[in-house]
């Protein structure tokens, strides 16, 4: 079995190789599985009728692989997607697809399809200049959240505690980017400083913690210093998230839930998750190993006898019924 991943960068050009790439390649190679690691710059593409190979790696004709995981995330660049499209149609097995990367990617659309299902997710306004503060103290009230429309891992997220706080944010963001596209989002006291994430693969959970700051932060993003414990899966959480992942067109996502008194709302989903935290609240999980027994199951292609993988996940709880 042959597998790319698409990169934002090559590892070459790295000081200190990322957790999941060093782990994807670890696995790769325990599994018999010839894997490389591209970045979309690496790549040409020649849209014809005519001509099936379409795609040039370093300007030459390349095989395409089995399948490739994009691990683009928030960065996604128009020339990255365009890549990821030109692969799925050459028939490759892509994860996650173009399409879940374009609805997860914008926090203001994977809202909306959200919403559209019935799954609750925090009053949200897109914001537009000149401000209307008013508006957002009426509907939102403060505190509310801040957030750029793309973003991962914490940054592009910022908590106005009152009004006066958010129009002095605003009128930065404005004088250093007048262009910028923000969302104002309802603030729940309940999660602050505290969230869940859910890794979802192929529509099972297989990973749920509790990320909290330790800071006083109402942040909990384990790349900002926050902490994780195991937490148990009710069957409010299971719905919450899995059906979070399929409404986005998620293969591989971690879904964010935040706390709502003794419920949760869908914070937003992560197409490209890292899981050093969740491997360090699970020791016996092998993320990298669950996504390639994945892509074996998708691909009909077995390069070795799969093992039997020990499951991270608590058993579902009778707490909460999901909600309708």
């Amino acid at each position: 079995m042959r597998g790319w991943i698409l990169y934002r960068d090559q590892l070459d050009n790295l000081k200190e190789i990322p957790y999941e790439m060093k782990r994807f390649t670890e696995v790769a190679e325990q599994m018999g599985i010839e894997l490389n690691i591209y970045k979309p710059e690496q790549f040409d593409l020649m849209v014809s009728r005519d001509d099936h190979k379409s795609i040039l790696l370093e300007g030459k004709p390349v095989e395409l692989p089995d399948f490739m995981l994009v691990r683009l995330g928030a960065s996604t660049t128009y020339f990255g997607q365009a890549v990821v499209r030109q692969i799925e149609s050459q028939g490759v097995l892509v994860l996650n697809p173009s399409s879940g990367i374009d609805k997860s990617k914008d926090k203001l659309y994977a809202q909306q399809i959200l919403t559209s299902s019935g799954l609750p997710v925090p009053r949200t306004a897109l914001l537009k200049f000149p401000l209307n503060a008013e508006l957002i103290e009426t509907k939102l009230k403060f505190p509310t959240v801040i957030k750029t429309l793309s973003g991962s891992k914490g940054s592009g997220v910022f908590l106005a505690k009152n009004r006066g706080e958010f129009e002095d944010l605003i009128d930065f963001i404005e004088s250093t980017k007048g262009n910028a596209n923000l969302i104002a989002q309802e603030f729940l006291e309940s999660s602050h400083g505290r969230d869940l994430r859910i890794f979802v693969i192929g529509g099972r959970i297989v990973a749920c913690m509790q990320r909290f700051s330790e800071t006083g932060s109402f942040k909990a993003n384990v790349s900002r210093g926050g902490n994780v414990k195991p937490y148990p899966i009710s069957r409010e959480i299971e719905w919450l998230a899995v059906e979070t992942a399929r409404m986005l067109d998620l293969d591989i996502a971690g879904v964010d839930l935040l706390f709502n008194g003794e419920r949760f709302m869908v914070c937003e989903a992560n197409s490209s998750p890292g899981f050093k935290g969740i491997e360090k609240c699970f020791p016996d999980l092998n993320i990298a190993k669950e996504i390639f027994n994945y892509v074996q199951i998708r691909s009909g292609i077995f390069p070795t006898p799969s093992a039997e993988i020990p499951t991270a996940v608590e058993p579902l709880s009778e707490a909460t019924e999901p909600q309708k």
